[in-house]
């Protein structure tokens, strides 16, 4: 494998962008490849590697890429106009369609990312409470604003301290977090600072670590334990949304939190996000209530025209059920694989998402820091060579997308038989 152009391109961005890259997950040590092309469920990079890709942009690609119907669905909208400033049939036939299937979401608003989604979210529940303080779970990811910038391990109920330069002492005093899992830690919390907490925030499945599945009967706990402080929850569904189910994980496990966020498959692969709840709390959003939020993408009509395409071919191709198998297939195989070679490794995953962690599975956020992350990253370059790209860190979720046949998959596993090998 040769990735000349891209270690040149690497040098050469390195001038121009931050670390050489608009993100800091793509930092790929010692240099990331730069991809020319993308079909189904392969990318191409600039020195014309192929690698089937189980990244898929971190989630959004769930029918693969440059799907025919995407492709036509952007098409037929840049024809009609791509971006208006004002109000559109679309925004209100995807709203109808996401409340559907969200019910939860019984009002919800169009943003233009994830993170723009989360810190709507929050905006919201402080001013629907009038409370100032959050708590958010070790190691879940919410996005690069301010109030969720915190880092990792600072305790139970001890004040947040920022994770980045740039966010004020005085913003990070009002995020606390919990471990993950830990319904004891999350009632401590709320003991040592009765009536000023406005919500917790959280992914349902732990997606940025893993991912992290909930234990029997936690998910449960946390929605009983919010409703008894009277803290609103907010599910963090930009990964699970869609994924897990067609309404996300509150749809597979059965719970209604008070707000929830979407993106990611929502967009079919442009940028988008979503924040929603309950009628009550959304009336307060501005021009309705006190709440501001703006954009001017917000409801930009070619990410939700090709979000309507993707739930279009899920629904009726049943893209889902078909991932779930594909999903176990895998789960399986990979188990299988790492029984035969005798390796203290383990298998996480839930319906098309997976991973294999160096070490124990993990239930928090400290249990996955007990990983070799190096050994991992000698694995990852292996599967490069090998010509299967995974997600470059060991606390990132892998993904399947409705591309990915029985015999990519079958390659797949081949590779990682080979390269857990060796």
């Amino acid at each position: 494998m040769h990735l000349d152009s891209s270690q040149q391109l690497f040098d050469r961005a390195k001038e121009l962008i931050p670390g050489g890259v608009s993100s800091p997950v793509r930092a790929i040590s010692p240099f990331p490849f730069y991809t020319s092309r993308a079909a189904g469920p392969y990318l191409w990079d600039a020195d014309g590697n192929q690698f089937i890709d189980y990244c898929l942009a971190y989630g959004p690609m769930i029918l693969g890429h440059r799907h025919p119907a995407i492709i036509q669905a952007a098409r037929e909208q840049m024809e009609k106009g791509w971006l208006y400033g004002t109000p559109s049939l679309l925004e209100v036939e995807a709203a109808a369609r996401i409340s559907r299937l969200y019910p939860s979401m019984e009002m919800l608003r169009f943003v233009s990312s994830g993170t723009e989604a989360t810190m709507a979210a929050i905006r919201v529940a402080r001013g629907f409470s009038g409370r100032d303080k959050i708590i958010k779970i070790e190691g879940g990811f919410h996005g690069a604003h301010d109030s969720v910038l915190i880092k990792a391990g600072s305790g139970a109920a001890t004040l947040g301290t920022p994770d980045s330069g740039g966010v004020p002492a005085d913003t990070a005093k009002n995020t606390l977090q919990v471990p993950y899992n830990d319904l004891a830690a999350l009632e401590a919390v709320l003991a040592a600072y009765p009536e000023q907490i406005a919500a917790l925030i959280m992914e349902p499945v732990l997606g940025n670590i893993g991912p992290v599945l909930p234990e029997k009967g936690y998910l449960e706990g946390v929605r009983r334990i919010t409703k008894e402080q009277d803290v609103l929850l907010i599910f963090d569904e930009v990964i699970t949304g869609f994924r897990l189910a067609l309404g996300g994980a509150q749809e597979l496990y059965g719970i209604k939190p008070d707000l929830t966020t979407l993106g990611k498959i929502i967009g079919g692969g442009f940028p988008i996000g979503v924040f929603g709840g309950r009628r009550d709390i959304l009336e307060q959003v501005s021009p309705r209530g006190g709440v501001y939020q703006a954009g001017t993408f917000n409801g930009s009509p070619v990410p939700l025209a090709c979000g309507m395409a993707t739930l279009d071919i899920m629904e009726k191709e049943r893209v889902l059920e078909k991932l779930e198998a594909s999903g176990k297939e895998m789960r399986r195989a990979l188990q299988d694989i790492l029984k035969d070679l005798d390796l203290p490794y383990s298998v996480v995953g839930i319906a098309s998402m997976f991973k294999v962690f160096f070490g124990m599975e993990p239930h928090n956020y400290v249990q996955a820091l007990r990983c070799d992350k190096a050994g991992y990253l000698d694995f990852f370059w292996r599967m490069m060579r090998s010509g299967v790209f995974l997600t470059p860190s060991q606390f990132e979720t892998d993904f399947i997308s409705a591309a990915h046949g029985s015999d990519v998959i079958q390659t797949t596993l081949e590779a990682f038989a080979s390269c857990l090998k060796s």
